[in-house]
């Protein structure tokens, strides 16, 4: 392996693990935002247990975060609360920054 492909690794890491951290604190605004029960809670509630589950994974895999962000929005548009609907989109798009996340250069 070259030093270039090594720093490109090392990068893509770092970046994995910033996405994690951001999606982390994602969850954790979101189950703040959850202050009361709605019609619909539970798909939310099993939602944040499979979420949970994914973020304790050593593993960073793409692709199953933007599945449960595909599943996230599923769950938006099941809520018949229209305040935690928006609530919910909020988290929605700010899921979807935090998937974008890049490490800062050195």
């Amino acid at each position: 392996m070259s030093l270039k492909e090594s720093k490109n690794l090392e990068k893509r890491l770092d970046d994995n693990e910033v996405k994690k951290k951001a999606i982390k604190l994602v969850i954790a605004h979101l189950k703040r935002k959850v202050s009361k029960e709605y019609m619909g809670i539970e798909y939310l509630v099993d939602w944040l247990e499979e979420m949970d589950e994914l973020l304790k994974a050593e593993e960073f895999d793409i692709k199953e975060y933007h599945r449960m962000r595909k599943q996230l929005n599923s769950v938006i548009e099941s809520t018949l609360d229209e305040e935690m609907r928006i609530k919910l989109r909020n988290s929605w798009h700010s899921f979807g920054k935090a998937l974008e996340k890049k490490a800062e250069p050195y």
